[in-house]
């Protein structure tokens, strides 16, 4: 049973592991959502997080042993409010970005729907 979505959102899923990359985009459009783009490393993240337009993106805290704190300076420049999806508990979350919000690997569907509503209303209201 899918969350309950308030928003429907364009999403920017940035995720080194192809099948986790792959489930994540499929719970984004269950819940109704759409994916605007989608990266696997960070220098194709950095250069999406620059050009493509989208509501939200959802980052990888690890991308091959990279962190994505790059990624995320680059989307707060752009004001895009962001999540952190992580495998390493809050500890993952660099720090500079603890007030981000963040959800832990492995995730419920349920989970995504609410931690992503939570962004967008605490983005846009």
């Amino acid at each position: 049973m899918a969350a309950t979505r308030l928003t429907r959102a364009s999403i920017f899923v940035v995720e080194d592991e192809v099948m986790i990359r792959m489930m994540i985009t499929d719970m984004l459009n269950e819940l109704g959502h759409t994916v605007a783009a989608e990266a696997g490393d960070l220098d194709e993240a950095i250069t999406l997080a620059r050009s493509t337009d989208f509501d939200l993106a959802i980052l990888d805290v690890n991308l091959n042993g990279k962190l994505i704190t790059p990624v995320a300076d680059v989307l707060k420049a752009r004001s895009r409010p962001f999540i952190f999806s992580t495998g390493y508990g809050s500890s993952g979350v660099p720090e500079e970005y603890h007030e981000r919000p963040a959800i832990h690997k492995p995730f419920q569907i349920e989970k995504l729907g609410t931690v992503i509503e939570t962004a967008m209303r605490a983005a846009f209201g």
